[in-house]
């Protein structure tokens, strides 16, 4: 008869090879949301598009990714895990060997609408990975896993020489083989029984959103679309906010925002790993409390103050060094990877029986806040002409965020005082 250890032994056996596999998966389809923010200015010039038929063609693999993520986390429950990964690795290969063929803006619209199938694969994964790990490691795994949005920040540097090198077809048959890499290792190394549906799969969607309500589930998710919209939001935007307030060009602003987004996405399993020592709640505060002092610091607009002394005036210039920017930059990336993954971990560790409907429902709350404030940082910087609004709001954000996270976690404690690790 197996005992207790023995299954431990067991799963982390599974999770050593399931880990790395999805991961891999992960960093790739992650970076199908950002290859036409690389490779795209390439179409723009053959296609001769407008600055909005460039915008939906960036848009649309992230709106897709919001609109699949939680039938892809449904279907993963009924299905299996493993099936769906295959699936949306399956159709994200397809979608680069039509892009080796297209020709048209409509053509390549349809291929920018399949590669939010990542969101698809997204869920599956997380999904995934919970089968396989226990409570005292799953922070971890989860962070180790969300690390993969660091495919998203690779593309900055790999597309550009993939395409000196190879020519702009390069790119999508470079990713076509690694994509068709990842599912055979995938298919040979994991079993076809991981593509049995969890338990309970067959419960009505009504009775399922009836548990998570008595969970409490609704609230975490929004804190995490905040944070990690605000997270994909800036990543997105600090190429362009950099190259403009230090006069850099766009490919020298894009390097410097890298050390927002590849240390952010990596802070992600510092955050998970904390979480599962320390306990999500402490974490993801202490976290928040680090976010809000990098955007106090980085919300200052260079100035100038003048001070009518007695016999001259006195003028004061304030702007701040590219070099403290960078770290304060660095500091922000890192505290928002610490707390997406302490919110992770929150959340999946109270909902494992539907881990792959919970993801979708978190990779939705991100998309759209993702999606949103892009939208509100153009129109007030438009309206006040301060480029370091974008912190501004940001820091109005996330002290929201912190006061009412805070509410919740007092309640929280005192409604589980018996599980003081959650």
């Amino acid at each position: 008869m197996r005992t207790e250890e023995d299954l431990d032994d067991e799963r982390m056996t599974s999770l050593a090879v399931v880990l790395p596999l999805a991961l891999f998966g992960f960093v790739i389809a992650a970076g199908c949301w950002t290859l036409f923010a690389v490779a795209g200015v390439h179409l723009r010039q053959e296609l001769q598009l407008s600055s909005v038929q460039f915008g939906v063609l960036l848009a649309v693999p992230m709106a897709v990714s919001a609109l699949l993520a939680v039938p892809a986390g449904l279907a993963a429950r009924r299905l299996g895990a493993r099936k769906v990964m295959l699936f949306c690795l399956g159709g994200l290969a397809l979608c680069m060997l039509l892009m080796l063929t297209a020709d048209s803006f409509a053509g390549y619209l349809l291929i920018a609408s399949g590669l939010g199938l990542a969101g698809g694969f997204y869920s599956a994964g997380l999904q995934f990975i919970t089968r396989y790990c226990d409570v005292k490691r799953l922070g971890l795994a989860l962070g180790v896993f969300g690390s993969g949005v660091t495919g998203a920040g690779f593309n900055y540097y790999l597309v550009p020489l993939f395409h000196e090198a190879f020519s702009w077809q390069g790119v999508p048959l470079a990713y076509l083989i690694v994509l068709l890499l990842v599912l055979i290792l995938l298919i040979m190394l994991t079993s076809p029984e991981d593509s049995i549906g969890e338990e309970g799969a067959d419960e009505p969607l009504w009775v399922l959103f009836g548990k998570l309500k008595e969970r409490h589930i609704w609230s975490h998710c929004v804190y995490f679309g905040m944070v990690a919209g605000s997270f994909f939001s800036l990543a997105l935007w600090m190429p362009d906010y950099l190259s403009s307030q230090f006069r850099l060009s766009v490919g020298s602003g894009a390097h410097l925002a890298q050390w927002f987004v590849i240390p952010g996405a990596l802070a992600q399993i510092l955050g998970g790993g904390l979480s599962d020592r320390f306990g999500s709640l402490t974490v993801i505060s202490r976290s928040l409390m680090i976010c809000l002092l990098a955007l106090f610091v980085l919300s200052y607009p260079p100035m100038t103050l003048s001070i009518h002394g007695i016999e001259a005036i006195i003028t004061v210039e304030y702007a701040l060094p590219m070099v403290i920017e960078r770290l304060f930059v660095l500091i922000l990336g890192l505290a928002l990877g610490c707390a997406m993954g302490g919110l992770q971990r929150l959340v999946i560790l109270d909902n494992r029986h539907a881990a792959s409907f919970i993801a979708g429902l978190l990779l939705v709350a991100a998309c759209f806040v993702a999606f949103a404030l892009p939208l509100i940082f153009g129109a007030v910087n438009h309206w006040l002409g301060i480029r370091s609004a974008v912190f501004m709001i940001l820091f109005l954000l996330l002290s929201l965020c912190l006061l009412l996270f805070s509410r919740d976690s007092r309640h929280r404690e005192r409604m589980n005082l018996l599980h003081p690790g959650i």
